[in-house]
């Protein structure tokens, strides 16, 4: 089957290598540390695969909704981006990989003082989120929300306010690398607010057709599928897929290059978006996590679609 093309007849296949993925569910946990994350079950598995010519192939339980967490980090750089430009950007931001975890605050402290490497951890995604212009924390997440809506062409897209307030009353390390970075003169805005917009930002909620979605923009360099619209112009769009190829899975960025080989980033949520160049964009939903904080059964259900379509980029 290697080299085979994945088409919108293969909704079968899809169907088989979702259900042999789920053999891995009880390898991983769900993320228990945000108690609205840790009711999520771990059995869960769906895909979807939504092609550059408008077709869709999907398998598992496509239209539960879940949030975003992680994933929100490419969507709101593509937006700042489009706000304020590369340069000013990447002056607080840094453009390196790390092989530390996403939550992780030793970098903050030992390479470049204050800056975080890039906007795929918490640290950067923090700073990129304090830079979403708006008047209000509710102008900028409705900002943020009329984006996003606009990239699924679903106008129904909104944020879960129990997990947003999950996150919010627990996410204490945020909060101290927000004050590190302002004590360096790299983060500009009020810590508490910035809070508020980050939360609610990770507690976006979708299915994983809109994802899939999603990733068909970043397929066609931001050109909706659906609705030919240039949403985010070519370049801000190769940024933010650079960045998924070398930080989008978080400290597992390269062996997951490596193994699978397309631009991918996910989310503690069970969430993984991936795109195949000029081909399709692919939204994937499984709680159960590895070591790392990816979907464990998500990681194994690329593996076999890498392997069976030859999907590497490299």
């Amino acid at each position: 089957m290697e080299g085979k093309n994945l088409n919108c007849r293969d909704n079968e296949e899809l169907e088989y290598f979702v259900t042999e993925a789920k053999k891995v569910t009880d390898k991983g946990k769900v993320a228990s540390y945000i108690p609205a994350l840790a009711e999520l079950s771990e059995d869960d598995l769906s895909a979807a695969i939504y092609f550059t010519d408008g077709t869709c192939i999907s398998a598992g339980d496509v239209e539960k909704a879940f949030t975003l967490q992680s994933i929100s980090k490419v969507l709101s750089l593509a937006l700042v981006l489009l706000d304020h430009g590369p340069e000013t950007v990447f002056h607080y931001v840094g453009q390196e990989p790390t092989g530390d975890p996403f939550n992780s605050i030793i970098k903050l402290e030992t390479v470049n003082p204050g800056k975080p490497l890039n906007p795929m951890i918490n640290a950067g995604a923090l700073v990129v989120t304090s830079m979403i212009k708006g008047e209000t924390n509710a102008d900028k997440i409705g900002r943020l929300l009329d984006f996003i809506k606009k990239l699924a062409n679903n106008r129904n897209i909104t944020f879960c306010e129990k997990v947003a307030e999950s996150e919010f009353e627990t996410s204490m390390v945020n909060r101290a690398m927000c004050y590190y970075m302002k004590e360096h003169g790299i983060f500009q805005a009020e810590v508490e607010d910035v809070m508020d917009v980050y939360t609610k930002q990770c507690a976006i909620e979708m299915n994983s057709l809109d994802l899939a979605k999603i990733g068909s923009v970043f397929a066609l360099n931001g050109k909706h599928p659906e609705t030919g619209e240039q949403i985010i112009p070519k370049d801000i769009a190769r940024i933010c897929k650079t960045f998924m190829v070398t930080c989008g899975m978080y400290n597992a960025s390269g062996e997951f290059a490596i193994k699978i080989g397309i631009p991918a980033k996910s989310g503690v949520s069970g969430g993984i978006m991936g795109l195949s160049p000029y081909r399709f964009g692919i939204g994937i939903f499984g709680p159960s996590l590895d070591e790392k904080g990816n979907s464990i059964a998500g990681i194994r259900l690329l593996e076999l679609l890498s392997a069976n379509y030859s999907l590497s980029i490299f």
